[in-house]
């Protein structure tokens, strides 16, 4: 029986940015930011909405949602970054499902779809306001390409990278 506290029973899923398991991603997605970086929910919705969909949809982009028992409980996305570089995006864990390593399965499935499509290389932004996102891409092998002995605030965006290896895994 699948339990909350078992993150390998995740089920991903993908998904078109207006499939209503992708909502829940979107819509919490855009309150944290907005909470973070003081933007209204529905100006961060917008923006976030503002990618065309066909960027995450296959061949160049993927968008998954990890499903439990039936609810979406995390997801994320890629992109076409250039010819060799997936780009992540909308890395997302559900508020009631936080600290269970779903982050990390999220990653780790779009690192392995990134790379059955031939992509060598993956790189991701974060804001300066998600230390819980810069931990995830630190502890699942991402390179910074900023000074991390400076302040959060004065890095500004946070970019971040990981080498593929050719078989298509990581």
């Amino acid at each position: 029986m699948t339990t909350s506290l078992e993150p390998t029973a995740l089920q991903f899923v993908a998904v078109h940015q207006d499939d209503p398991l992708a909502a829940p991603l979107i819509e919490e997605l855009a309150l944290e930011y907005a909470t973070r970086y003081g933007r209204t929910p529905g100006e961060q919705y917008s923006e976030l909405r503002a990618y065309p969909a066909t960027e995450f949809q296959p061949p160049g982009g993927a968008l998954v949602v990890a499903i439990q028992g039936g609810v979406p409980v995390a997801g994320g996305a890629f992109r076409q970054y250039d010819d060799t570089t997936a780009e992540l995006k909308r890395i997302w864990t559900a508020a009631t499902h936080r600290k269970q390593g779903y982050g990390t399965l999220v990653v780790a499935e779009l690192e392995r779809i990134a790379a059955a499509r031939g992509y060598r290389r993956v790189y991701l932004t974060t804001g300066w306001r998600q230390p819980e996102a810069v931990a995830l891409y630190l502890a699942t092998g991402y390179t910074p390409l900023f000074d991390r002995t400076l302040p959060s605030e004065d890095v500004g965006v946070h970019p971040f990278e990981k080498l593929l290896d050719c078989e298509g895994t990581v």
